[in-house]
This record gives C-alpha cells, structure tokens and sequence, in this order.
C-alpha cells in the first residue's frame, strides 16, 4: 500500500530494481520493494516505495551508484503526480 505524499520509483527492468534494493538494504537505507500500483505501468512489476522522509537519502544512494530511476511518482490526494527524478538528484543544477 502507498501512503499520501510517499514516493513511487519505478525502474525498467527487474535487474536494475533489484540492484537498487540491493544497494538501499547495504546502506541501510528505509524503502519497501512494492507491485507497481495498478494505476502506474511498468514492464518490470516492482517498484520502491519511498517515504518523504527518505528521499533524499535514498537518492543520494542511488544517483552514486547511476541508478536513478526512470520514472517516479508522489501520491497526493489519491492521484500519482509524476515528478522528474534528475531534478531530484543531488547532483542537479551543479557543475
């Protein structure tokens, strides 16, 4: 289940969410491996689920180890408002 205001990442490929799953519980870093929402599509199936809490953290860890993921989404109000997850990386907007 996705809370309001969580965060949903969603990968292309079950090799890459699973590096990134991989990745987050070495780091100790608080997600949930998660079905892709029934209103969200996606080839791979799985998804992580993000608190706002979490989120930069969890992105700092994957934008270190290039694996952002392609598509990400915040449930407000019962709705999936897509975001773009470079925007969001801790790099953006540096040189």
């Amino acid at each position: 289940m996705v809370n309001d205001q969580d965060y949903v990442a969603i990968f292309h490929s079950i090799h890459r969410v699973l590096r990134a799953e991989q990745l987050l519980k070495q780091r100790q870093v608080a997600f949930l491996l998660i079905p892709v929402p029934r209103k969200l599509t996606s080839d791979c199936g799985l998804a992580l689920r993000i608190a706002p809490a979490n989120l930069a953290a969890v992105f700092a860890e994957l934008a270190g180890a290039g694996l952002l993921p392609p598509e990400l989404y915040q449930l407000r109000g019962g709705e999936y408002v897509a975001l773009d997850p470079e925007a969001l990386a801790p790099s953006a907007g540096t040189t």
